[in-house]
Formats: structure tokens, C-alpha cells, sequence
């Protein structure tokens, strides 16, 4: 071990050399970034440093410096590429740089004591994101991410890619002193003076990603406090270290009684009942080598065929000025050298190779440490990293093989996509976007190339030489001029640009105008992944921009939604005499000595004597509800039921515009509904008076109808009128008051009843669902019952009524589908195809899915994409949005009842078990692919297009050949076609293929709702589109290029001449 101390690399001043608060070495170890008290930043040559003894002067010394912060420097960090260094200080400020290559060289400043600049690193971002000093900040090791901390006790997010803040963490409770990451990327770490460790569980987002995609991700896995409970608080950093085989987090500041140490945190579990002792004072900085190293030389012949122990090194140091180096198969330290500094060791960083330490201290010198090969053991190679990361799930695939020059092409396609929605949202954080211009996508032909722009032929928009002023070109459209339109948002700019403003002293002058006050009310951010990509759209909301294709309701559930029972077969409604296991109550029997027949009450409990009811006097008031309905016989024997709507005085059901309050007249048309609240004029109960039916439209009557049983619930639209009594009785009217069937009788009370253009749904007391096609006059399926939803497969067989979920509503949508959500969280849809009700949301995608939001809808602001080709004459909007709103249903419910606490503690435990690795990664992806079924079940042909892109996107990622190709080949449309050989083997295993590759028995034409339909549409999509952008999305993976490049070449993106526009993010096209 060689101990260097050059004397010339320090942070000069005019009477003292600078504290130096940080140091790294670049990911090439060729450079040494430096950061200290007087601002700067410093590059230097790490071999003019080894070669310092030698006296070597023809090499250059410094590289470079920065002095872009007002103050102290306290932190500075290569990024894991090497592309980027950034440096935080406490002017709260964190700042990006990038070394230009191109800069041209400089000479030595006139007046100046500084080295000339051997290279130009330039500032690529400053970032605002805390109210305090910026204490330390780190990398992910793919640099997806950069995560900075501070002393407002922030833990700040930010993407790697474009720098926009993604999330701003703040879970500790006083200043943040260290952060770490994890190097199988899946966790980060960071150290406070609330004397806590928090570990955060992370998925690396993608380089189009923003804030609204990672609501869910940056989560708290665990908090460490044992090792921490009495350590000092005079620290000036907690900078702890993760060992590179992910096993391990070494934690500075920590304590084992009185005594100050190191402990070492076990991943997983989280607990560390490991310290390192050997400090005297409390330690501020540990650093783990890089590197694994073995205990034998495999170098050699003799030892090849010897299995080495493996073992990690970790350097320490802090305010008592010692250095100490500890080998984890060793109990006591390799070495301690004491005093090794003038004051406290304030950082430590390792060059690449694992054999040269570099240490900063606050006396403003820097060290370097050299070990001699095998002092420390013996390298090991980089693919034992990579061995030992493996088993937690770390996703470091080689960059594979290009498959030849066609893939390199798709490749480059690919990239140049998705590196365009980078720059597009890079851009839009300066502001150097002009959001006014709405971007458009060129629509596809039919070989997927971009057609050639002709003039006057089919309308498309012609490009001559000459038109115009100055030689611009003016677009044609049927062999006419179009004049250019005024933008609104541009003359508001302009207005924005010239405002005169009068300051203190009566002087004009032109306000400023803020960056962020350049785009009008449009955001020029490319939305998420969930949203559109338009950039015609309207400003970004939460809520739904285009209606929703489900019936609205008019009846209000209850708060806690339509109570439900559930009746076992085995329930006893009385007693039987004789039976053996009959019991009969106490006190029933002892009513029974006289001979008297006792009163009794049937209650889930049995038999049980009735209990007397003390009787009204004198007038009582007129309540809200006049009665509770009479019931019917078929609720004796139903196995479900729901609660029954009170009888109301008077129903009103308006269309159009509200009531105005101040001359009390309708301004729409106004369905009303008068039931009887006086006793019958004959005085017996029986002879109930007639409810009263009436219409106005603005006032004016148009029809009346008298119906003779009390209504319960009503619907209806521009083209009809339902009305439910409570004998079970529908009756229809048209707009004029024309009756258009016969009463429809139901076997129970309704208890909703919705309706949607031609549809209407009706569900009863005993939970069967009717739906109806008014202008047919038929019916899309027979009805349904609601018991298959309401878990009654579970409580059938048990002896007693059951609490069942409650529904919170029931809807229909355009096409006649039925829509139950339950206050469980779970969300249904009934297949009429299928006879079989469908399960689309539940609570387990919530805790256990990656992609689960709870505020950014799907299709909420999705508009047509007619313009990409991908509409056909269907309406693009059928079933849009019921997916969203399933989640969103699923994620109230949860957040009001509290249910998802357990389980995600037991996602949580399972994810560290042996086994589970792949568990977040599994259930993430088939959340995705349940989204893509329902989608494809109710025709939602926008949400089916995102959904297909982001799981393409995902299937990318994971590297999951046997699925991309399985998609691939559906989307082309042959997955129900076989080769001559395999059709044969595919007529005698028919029966073990699966459902979307089986060929159907009785195809239906009008249907392209399955994958294997043989038509050119799928879910309302062009199959070729969808293919092609597929095909984009996955270009990028070189492992997967080789099921990729066939249908590249198949849809001509091999070929030149083609043209890639990626406006949309995800969604790609040609």
C-alpha cells in the first residue's frame, strides 16, 4: 500500500487551501472531479496524480474548472455513463454539466492565477428543487435517475434523461447527509439526522417519462433505526455505500453502545447485526470497492480449476482523521491508519478497477491510496458483479448482437423515435417549444411508408416551388390557397411580450416575460404514457376530457352503495319437530306449556319470540319517504338480495337545462312522477289512488299517463321514457306520450334502473339484470344474476344470510354491456359473447402492479386518431374510458375502506423472500395484458392502443421472446395460420392450444374483437399500423432483433426512403 499526497492538487486560496467537501472518479477512471469551499469545481488527470512523484510535468494536471454555484460545494457525482457530472451546493442549487468535445481550446486568463482549460465542460442544467443546502446526491448505475438531498430534509427525484423533477420524497424528519443506490437498480438509500436509514423501492423509468407516470413509483420499503438510535448529531455527512454484489449497505454514523461504528444493513431483511468497530470518533463517510475479489489468482494455470471465496473491501473514515480498510471474510480491519489527515476525512471514492482510493479532507488535501495487486485479494472479473446482482432481478443484458445490417437499421429507427420525444420534452423545460403549433402525425398508406405529396390529388396538402411570399410554400387543397389561420395563443404572446409596466419612479418599462408564461394555457409537455401525445389538446386535467361511454345515473345509491345479502341452502326457517339435531329455544318451549302458539320473528339466529312494539298517538309529521315497498314472494326463495328503494312522494327526472331559480320554470323537459301521499277516498288500504304521470318541455305540458301502482325509479333520454313500480311493472313512453310496449313484469322489485341511447339496464331486489334494446324491442342476452359477483359462489353452502359487498353502481354503455362496481374495489363487465361475467379491476392490481394510477385516465385525454390512420368508420370512442373508470372505482374504494395496508405488507414481504424476485415485474405485465383483454372485450379501440404500446414497450424490456413473438404473430393476423406440417398436429391437439390461437368453430364476420378474426382490423385498429408500430417500439433490443427484423422487412421499414416520426412517445409512426 503506496500513500501519494501531491501537493498541487488542492483548492488554493489566497491565505489557506479550501476545504474539499467531495470527490469521484469518472466511470473511465481517467478523471477526478473535486469540489470544495471556494465554489469551484475541479477536473483533473488521475495519471498526471500517479505519476506526481515522478516529476512529470509534460502531462496536464488540472482538466477543468467550474464555478457555477454562489457558495460552498458539498457534493459531486459522475453519472453512471459518464455523459453528465452534476454538483450541489447551498445555494440550492444542483447543477448539470457536459463536456463538450468539440470546444475550442483556451489560453490562460489575464490576471488570473487558474491553469488553462485542457477541456470544456459546459453547464447542461441547473435545477431548483430545494429550500435549503443540497447536502449529497448519487446516480442509478443505468443513470435512469439522480437523486439529490438536502438540509430542508427533501429527497428530490430526478429523471436522468430529460432532469425534469419526477417526485419529491419527505418521509424523514431532519437534514438528509447521504444517499446510495443500490446496483442491482432496484432500491436507493438515504441517511438523515432523525437518525434513520429509509430504503426506497424504484422501477427505472423510461427517458419519456414524467411526473404523472411515477406517482406510484419512489416508494418507502422500510426504515432502519436500531443502529442509529444514540448517534451524535455533530456530523457533516452520513454518506453510506452499497457493496457491489447488492448484498450489503454500510451505514456511517452508527453506534454500538458508546462506541462509534459502521454498520452493515443486510438487504432483504433490513436489520444489520454487523459492526464495524475501530474508529475513534463518529464516522462520516464509507465507501465499498467496486470490485469482488477472491482469495486465489485464477490468472494463473494451476488455479483455474479452483472456486476462490469471494469478498468485498470497504474503505472508512471520518472526524477522528483515520482511515480504516476492512475485508468482510477478515473480523478485524486489513488496516488503520490514524491521523492520516489534518481534520475530519469528509468524503472517499474508488477508481473503477477497485485498486486506488482517493480520499478528500476538510484540511483541504487529497490523498491517494494505492494497493498492490493482491493486497486486497485478487479482481475478480466484471461478470461475477453481474452473477451476484443477478439473483435479485438486476436487468443488465449485454448489448447483444446486431442481426446484421437491416437490424441495425430497425435500431437506429427506433432510437431516432424515441431520442425526438426526448429532445421534444427537453426543449419544453427551456421553453424553446412552441406549443402553439399543434403537431400532427403524417397518416400512413398502405404499404406503412409516408405517401408522396402531390398537388390536388385526394385533398392531401401540395408543396410548390415559387407559391407564396418570398418563395414559402403555400399549402393546396383542391387547387385553392388556404389562408393561413390567426393563432390566438401567439397574439396573446405577443401582447404578453409588449406590456408596459410603470415603476416607483413614473418610469415605463416592458415587463418581463417568465418562460413558463410562453405557451399560453397548452402545456408543451409531452403527456404520459397513459395520455395522448397531441399537441392540439386542451390543458392537461385529471378528469376525462371526452364523455364517457356509460349511462349517467340519475337515482343516487346510497353513501355505502345498494346493500346486498347472500342466503345459504342450508338455512332452517323453522322447526321441525321429530328431527334428531332440531333445537328448539328456551323460551320458546316455555311458551309452548299452556298450549298457546307463541310469536315468533325469523332471524339469522333462529326462531325467536317477537318483540312487542309500543304504539304511535296523536298526528304525526309527514315523512320523506312514505313507506318501504311491499315486497315480493320470488325474495323467499332468492339467494340474493338487495336493499329496496323507499316509495317517494315525487320523482323528477329533467333533460337538458336546469330549473332556473328565478322564475321557478323549467327551462328543459321534465319527466315527473306523483305518487299518492293522502289515504284512498274509500278508506280501505287496498284501494291505493293512481301515480300520476306528466311531461313539460319549458314549461308547457306535453303528455300525462296515470299508472296504478306507486313508481319507484325512472329514466329515459330525448327518445324515451321507462317508469318502475313497485309491483315489478315497466311501462315505456315515447317523447309525444305514446305507449310503446305492454307493461314488462319483473320477477322483483327494481332497485336500478339506468339507460343509454337505445339501452336501458334494469337490476332487481334478487339481483337479476335485464338490459333491453328499446328500438328492436329485443334483448342483447337472457337476463343475469348479480350472485356470481357477489361471491356466492363462497357463502352457498353455509347455513345462514351473508353480508355481501355492496354495489356502488350499476351502469350500461353504449353498446348494451353491463357495468357493476362493488365497494370490495372490484370492477365487472358481463360478456354477452360469453354468457360469463368478466372480473376488470381489482385490488390486487393496485398493490401489486407497476402501472397502476390513481389519477391519470387511460382514455381521459385521448382524442381520435383518425389522423394516424388507425380509425375505422366505427365509432373510435365505443366502451371508452370504462376501463379508467373501473381503476378509478377500484382506488376510491380502497382509500375509503383501508384494504390495501395488509396486503401490500405482504407484497412487501414476499418481494424479499427467496423466490419472489420477479414478482412486482410479473404482476405489473399481466395488469397489462388484463387491461389489453378488457379493452379488446368492449371495443375500446383508443384504450386498446395504448395499452398494446406500453405492454410492447414492457415485453422490450424484460427480454421476453416466447410473448414478443406470440404478439407479433397476432397482430400480423396469422396466428391461426400453420405451416402445411403443423396443421396436422394442430387438428389432433386441438384441444391444448390456447384460446387465442385456436381457430374458431363459428366465426363471427362482424366481430374483429378476437385476435384470430382473419380480418385487417383488430378492436377497430388497422393491424397493420398497430404492427408497425410494435415493430418500432421493440427495434431498440438487440436480443430481440432477430424475431423483430423479419417483420420489419415484411412491412418495409428496412427500406429506404422511409421516414419515422415519433410525436406521440410510445405511439410511433411511419
Amino acid at each position: 500500500m503506496h500513500l501519494l499526497r501531491p501537493t498541487w492538487l488542492t483548492h488554493s486560496g489566497e491565505k489557506k487551501d479550501h476545504e474539499i467537501y467531495s470527490c469521484h472518479v469518472s466511470p473511465d477512471g481517467s478523471r477526478l472531479v473535486t469540489a470544495a469551499g471556494d465554489g469551484f469545481v475541479r477536473v483533473w488527470s488521475t495519471a498526471a496524480i500517479y505519476s506526481a512523484n515522478e516529476g512529470d510535468a509534460s502531462k496536464p494536471r488540472q482538466l477543468a474548472s467550474m464555478s457555477y454555484h454562489t457558495g460552498t460545494i458539498h457534493t459531486v457525482r459522475f453519472s453512471g455513463n459518464g455523459q453528465y457530472l452534476a454538483s450541489g451546493a447551498d445555494d440550492k442549487l444542483v447543477v448539470v454539466y457536459r463536456l463538450d468535445p468539440n470546444a475550442p481550446a483556451q489560453k490562460e486568463t489575464f490576471g488570473s492565477n487558474e491553469a488553462p482549460q485542457i477541456e470544456s465542460w459546459r453547464v447542461f442544467r441547473r435545477l431548483i428543487g430545494h429550500e435549503n443546502d443540497v447536502q449529497d446526491l448519487g446516480w442509478s448505475y443505468d443513470s435512469s435517475i439522480m437523486v439529490s438531498v438536502g438540509l430542508d430534509s427533501k429527497v428530490v427525484v430526478w429523471s436522468g434523461y430529460t432532469f425534469e423533477k419526477l417526485k419529491t420524497l419527505v418521509g424523514h424528519q431532519s437534514h438528509v447527509k447521504g444517499i446510495t443506490f443500490d446496483p442491482a437498480n432496484k432500491y436507493f438509500a438515504t441517511a438523515s439526522d432523525d437518525r434513520t436509514i429509509k430504503i426506497w423501492r424504484f422501477n427505472p423509468p423510461g427517458p419519456n417519462s414524467g411526473p404523472h407516470d411515477q406517482m406510484n413509483n419512489f416508494m418507502l420499503e422500510k426504515t432502519v433505526t436500531a443502529p442509529f438510535i444514540s448517534s451524535p448529531l455533530t456530523t457533516y455527512f452520513r454518506r453510506c455505500s452499497w457493496s457491489p454484489d447488492g448484498n450489503h449497505i454500510a451505514a456511517a454514523n452508527a453506534v454500538n453502545g458508546p462506541v462509534g461504528t459502521v454498520a452493515i444493513i443486510n438487504r432483504g431483511t433490513w436489520d444489520g447485526d454487523i459492526n464495524l468497530v475501530g474508529h475513534e470518533g463518529p464516522t462520516e463517510v464509507c465507501a465499498f470497492s467496486p470490485r469482488l475479489f477472491g482469495n486465489i489468482d485464477q490468472s494463473l494455470p494451476e488455479n483455474q480449476d479452483k472456486q476462490p471465496s469471494v469478498h468485498t473491501v470497504i474503505a472508512c473514515g471520518g472526524q477522528d482523521k483515520s482511515l480504516s480498510i476492512w475485508i468482510t471474510t477478515m473480523p478485524r480491519p486489513l488496516t488503520v491508519a490514524h491521523d492520516i489527515a489534518g481534520k475530519s476525512i469528509s468524503d472517499l471514492t474508488w477508481t473503477p478497477d477497485g485498486r486506488t482510493l482517493f480520499i478528500a479532507s476538510l484540511d483541504g488535501t487529497m490523498m491517494v491510496v494505492l494497493f498492490e495487486l493482491g493486497e486486497l485479494g485478487f479482481e475478480m472479473p466484471i461478470d461475477e458483479n453481474d452473477k451476484s446482482l443477478a439473483k435479485f432481478g438486476a436487468g443488465r443484458r449485454g448489448a447483444g448482437i446486431i442481426e446484421g445490417p437491416d437490424g441495425l437499421l430497425l435500431e437506429e429507427k427506433s432510437k431516432q423515435g424515441e431520442m425526438r420525444g426526448v429532445e421534444g420534452r427537453m426543449g419544453a423545460l427551456m421553453g424553446d417549444q412552441d406549443t402553439s403549433k399543434p403537431t400532427t402525425l403524417t397518416p400512413l398508406n398502405a404499404n406503412g411508408q409516408v405517401p408522396p405529396i402531390t398537388n390536388g390529388v385526394n385533398g392531401s396538402a401540395a408543396l410548390t416551388n415559387g407559391d407564396g411570399v418570398n418563395g414559402a410554400a403555400t399549402p393546396q387543397v383542391n387547387g385553392q390557397s388556404e389562408k393561413p389561420k390567426d393563432d390566438a395563443n401567439a397574439a396573446k404572446l405577443e401582447r404578453l411580450k409588449n406590456r408596459v409596466t410603470i415603476t416607483k419612479d413614473g418610469k415605463k418599462r416592458i415587463a418581463p416575460l417568465l418562460v413558463s408564461s410562453g405557451g399560453g394555457n397548452e402545456s408543451s409537455l409531452p403527456r404520459p404514457q397513459l395520455m395522448s401525445t397531441s399537441g392540439n389538446q386542451a390543458a392537461y386535467s385529471d378528469q376525462p376530457q371526452t364523455t364517457l361511454d356509460l349511462s349517467k345515473p340519475y337515482d343516487g345509491l346510497p353513501p355505502g352503495g345498494l346493500a346486498a345479502l347472500l342466503l345459504g341452502n342450508k338455512r332452517k326457517y323453522a322447526a321441525v319437530e321429530g328431527a334428531e339435531d332440531d333445537h328448539v329455544d328456551k323460551k320458546l318451549a316455555i311458551s309452548r306449556k299452556d298450549g298457546a302458539v307463541p310469536i315468533v320473528t325469523n332471524t339469522p339466529n333462529g326462531l325467536l319470540p317477537a318483540k312487542a312494539t309500543s304504539t304511535t298517538t296523536g298526528q304525526q309529521p309527514t315523512p320523506e319517504f312514505l313507506r318501504p315497498a311491499v315486497t315480493n314472494p320470488s325474495l323467499a326463495v332468492s339467494q340474493v338480495r338487495l336493499a329496496v328503494p323507499k316509495v317517494r312522494v315525487h320523482i323528477i327526472r329533467s333533460l337538458g337545462k336546469e330549473i332556473s331559480d328565478d322564475n321557478q320554470q323549467s327551462q328543459s323537459t321534465v319527466f315527473e312522477a306523483r305518487n299518492p301521499s293522502q289515504p284512498p277516498a274509500t278508506g280501505r288500504p287496498q284501494d291505493q289512488e293512481p301515480c300520476r304521470i306528466t311531461v313539460t318541455k319549458r314549461g308547457q305540458p306535453v303528455f300525462a299517463d296515470y299508472l296504478p301502482r306507486s313508481t319507484l325509479l325512472v329514466t329515459g333520454n330525448h327518445d324515451y321514457w321507462i317508469a318502475a313500480c313497485e309491483d315489478g311493472s315497466l311501462y315505456g313512453w315515447t317523447p309525444s306520450g305514446r305507449r310503446f310496449f305492454n307493461a314488462l313484469i319483473l320477477e322483483a322489485q327494481p332497485v336500478i334502473l339506468e339507460c343509454h341511447n337505445q339501452y336501458v339496464l334494469c337490476i332487481t331486489a334478487v339481483g337479476m339484470c335485464y338490459v333491453w334494446d328499446i328500438l328492436t324491442l329485443s334483448s342483447p342476452h337472457p337476463p343475469v344474476s348479480l350472485g356470481p359477483v357477489l361471491d356466492l359462489a363462497i357463502h352457498s353452502l353455509t347455513d345462514h344470510v351473508t353480508k355481501a359487498p355492496a354495489v356502488t353502481s350499476g351502469r350500461v354503455n353504449s353498446e348494451g354491456r353491463i357495468i357493476i362496481t362493488l365497494t370490495n374495489g372490484e370492477g365487472y363487465a358481463y360478456n354477452p359473447s360469453m354468457y360469463i361475467w368478466q372480473r376488470l379491476s381489482e385490488l390486487w392490481w393496485l398493490v401489486g402492479s407497476q402501472y397502476w394510477n390513481t389519477t391519470d385516465s387511460s382514455v381521459g385525454n385521448l382524442q381520435s386518431n383518425s389522423a394516424l390512420g388507425s380509425s375505422t368508420d366505427k365509432d373510435s370512442k365505443t366502451s371508452s374510458g370504462v376501463i379508467a373508470y373501473l381503476e378509478r372505482s377500484t382506488t376510491h374504494a380502497t382509500l375509503a375502506r383501508g384494504r390495501a395496508r395488509m396486503l401490500q405488507q405482504l407484497v412487501k414481504q414476499l418481494l424479499s423472500r427467496e423466490g419472489f424476485e420477479g414478482l412486482e415485474s410479473t404482476v405489473s405485465i399481466a395488469h397489462l395484458e388484463n387491461r389489453l383483454a378488457a379493452a379488446l372485450m368492449l371495443g375500446a379501440t383508443d384504450d386498446f392502443e395504448v395499452y398494446l404500446y406500453m405492454y410492447a414497450k414492457r415485453l422490450g424490456a424484460e427480454g421476453l421472446k416466447g410473448k414478443v413473438e406470440e404478439l407479433l404473430r397476432g397482430l400480423e393476423g396469422s396466428s391461426i395460420d400453420r405451416d402445411e406440417e403443423d396443421e396436422e398436429t394442430v387438428e389432433a391437439n386441438d384441444d391444448d392450444q390456447g384460446p387465442e390461437t385456436r381457430k374458431p368453430q363459428k366465426e363471427e364476420p362482424a366481430s374483429d374483437r378476437y385476435w384470430g378474426n382473419g380480418r385487417d382490423t383488430l378492436c377497430g385498429a388497422s393491424r397493420r399500423l398497430l404492427l408497425t408500430r410494435v415493430v418500432l417500439i421493440l427495434g431498440k433490443n438487440r436480443d430481440l432483433q432477430r424475431i423483430t427484423v423479419p417483420y420489419a422487412k415484411l412491412l418495409g421499414l428496412t427500406d429506404d426512403g422511409v421516414q419515422v416520426s415519433a410525436e406521440g412517445g410510445d405511439a410511433m409512426a411511419l
